[in-house]
C-alpha cells in the first residue's frame, strides 16, 4: 500500500545546464529555484523529500532552508541515475518502496499533479507512473520539443497505459493529444531495473529516456492532469517563472 512512510520524492539537480548554467540556484523572487521545487514537493505531502545534488553548493542551499539533501556523483548520466544513487546511499534498507522523480526545474508545479502521478501506481500492473495534460492548440501539436504521450486518455478516462512517446505525431495517431510532463513515480524495484538497462535504440533515436522502459517491456501508466508546469531551461523561461510565482497566492 502506498503510504507516506514508504514513499519518497527525490529531486535531482545539477549546476551544469547548457542553456542556463547554475540553474538550480537561479534566483526566483528571493529564493533559489531548487528551493521553490523543494517547497512544491513538500506541499504535495506524499512522503519524505530529498534533493539529490550533483554539487555540494546545491545540497548546502537546501539544508540552509530546512530541507534534506545528499551529494551524488556529478558524472552520473541522468536524473534517474542520480535518484537511484541517492536512494542507495540514503536508504540501503529499502524502507522506501515508492519513489517520485520530480525534476529540479519545475518551480511552478502544483502539488496535486505530484499526488496524481504517485496515485497511478495504485494500478498494480504499472511499473512506472507519469502525467500528461491535454494539448489545446495546433502549434503545440506540431512542436517537436513537446513530447506527446500516446495513450487512450480522454475527458472521461483519467488513467491509461502508455503505448508510445513521440515528438512528432503521424497519421497513425489520433487526437486528442497529450503533453507529457516529465514527472515519474516508480516502484523501487522498477527504478533499480530501469537504471541497470542499457540505452535502447528508440531512446537514443528520440532522446527520450522513457523509451528504454517501454522497449524493455515495462508498463507505464499515464495519469491526466489539468495543467502543464513551466519547465525552466532558458533565461526567458526563468523570467516567466519569476512573474508567475510573484502572482501566486
Amino acid at each position: 500500500m502506498i503510504e507516506q512512510h514508504n514513499t519518497i520524492v527525490v529531486i535531482p539537480a545539477r549546476m551544469a545546464s547548457t542553456r542556463l548554467p547554475g540553474k538550480p540556484l537561479a534566483d526566483i523572487n528571493g529564493l533559489p529555484m531548487i528551493v521553490h521545487v523543494w517547497k512544491r514537493a513538500m506541499e504535495a505531502n506524499i512522503g519524505q523529500v530529498l534533493v539529490a545534488a550533483a554539487e555540494n553548493e546545491i545540497a548546502q542551499t537546501i539544508r540552509a532552508h530546512g530541507g534534506d539533501a545528499i551529494a551524488t556523483d556529478p558524472s552520473l548520466p541522468s536524473g534517474s541515475d542520480r535518484i537511484a544513487e541517492a536512494l542507495a546511499l540514503r536508504d540501503p534498507q529499502k524502507r522506501f518502496q515508492y519513489v517520485v522523480n520530480l525534476q529540479g526545474d519545475l518551480p511552478t508545479i502544483d502539488g496535486l499533479s505530484v499526488q496524481r502521478c504517485l496515485a497511478g501506481l495504485g494500478n498494480e500492473q504499472a511499473d512506472i507512473s507519469t502525467i500528461a495534460a491535454r494539448i489545446e492548440n495546433d502549434a503545440d501539436v506540431a512542436n517537436p520539443n513537446i513530447v506527446k504521450a500516446i495513450s487512450p486518455l480522454s475527458d472521461d478516462r483519467e488513467v491509461a497505459f502508455a503505448r508510445d512517446f513521440v515528438r512528432k505525431v503521424g497519421p497513425e495517431h489520433q487526437p486528442p493529444y497529450w503533453h507529457h510532463i516529465g514527472v515519474y513515480a516508480y516502484r523501487r524495484a522498477a527504478l533499480e531495473r530501469f537504471v541497470s538497462l542499457p540505452v535502447s535504440p528508440r531512446e537514443a533515436e528520440r532522446k527520450l529516456e522513457q523509451m528504454r522502459a517501454l522497449d524493455d517491456g515495462m508498463r507505464i501508466v499515464v495519469v491526466r492532469v489539468e495543467t502543464v508546469p513551466l519547465g525552466v531551461d532558458t533565461p526567458a523561461e526563468l523570467e516567466i517563472a519569476r512573474q508567475t510565482l510573484k502572482k501566486a497566492p
